[in-house]
């Protein structure tokens, strides 16, 4: 589906060497760098994620509206403080339809198969590709070079900051 020039979906991930992202539980990788750079790039924006993923984090993010995924949104406890926001929809469309409503800036954080249900609505990837492989078997989709292009680099010790930009659908 393409959008307006101005609006951006970003996949945001941290991703082992081998596509890894998590065990269906936790992610397999805590650098506080990167949890630095995705409150601060994802603050005052909508973030949507699937319910293992939000139960993983285990709290209702601050300063952003956090779009739940689950087969069953009644059963997702809201956040009743003025400092975070949440709803629970029921599927990815319905999720970024609802994000896009709110802002045109919407960022996808999993898991594996909100990755994949999104998808081809990306727009953007916003990464940490971690040096190391991990266990698990929760995995980000491949990027295939022929539909997406590298726009920036950011090389840390043992791991990169990597900003993709979909060039075909």
């Amino acid at each position: 589906m393409a959008y307006h020039r101005s609006v951006q979906l970003i996949g945001i991930a941290i991703v082992g060497a081998n596509g890894v992202i998590g065990d269906g539980a936790h992610q397999p990788f805590e650098i506080p760098e990167d949890w630095a750079r995705f409150k601060r790039v994802t603050s005052g924006h909508p973030l949507i994620m699937g319910r293992r993923t939000h139960e993983a984090i285990a709290r209702w993010l601050p300063h952003r509206t956090t779009i739940v995924v689950t087969t069953r949104p009644e059963s997702v406890e809201l956040p009743d403080g003025e400092r975070a926001r949440g709803m629970a929809v029921s599927g990815v469309d319905e999720a970024i339809d609802a994000a896009l409503r709110l802002d045109r800036v919407v960022y996808v954080a999993g898991g594996g198969t909100i990755y994949r249900q999104a998808w081809d609505r990306l727009t953007n990837l916003d990464l940490t590709e971690v040096h190391a492989t991990a266990p698990g078997t929760v995995f980000f989709p491949q990027i295939d070079p022929a539909q997406w292009l590298e726009v920036s680099r950011e090389p840390h010790d043992g791991f990169d900051f990597v900003g993709y930009r979909r060039i075909s659908s």
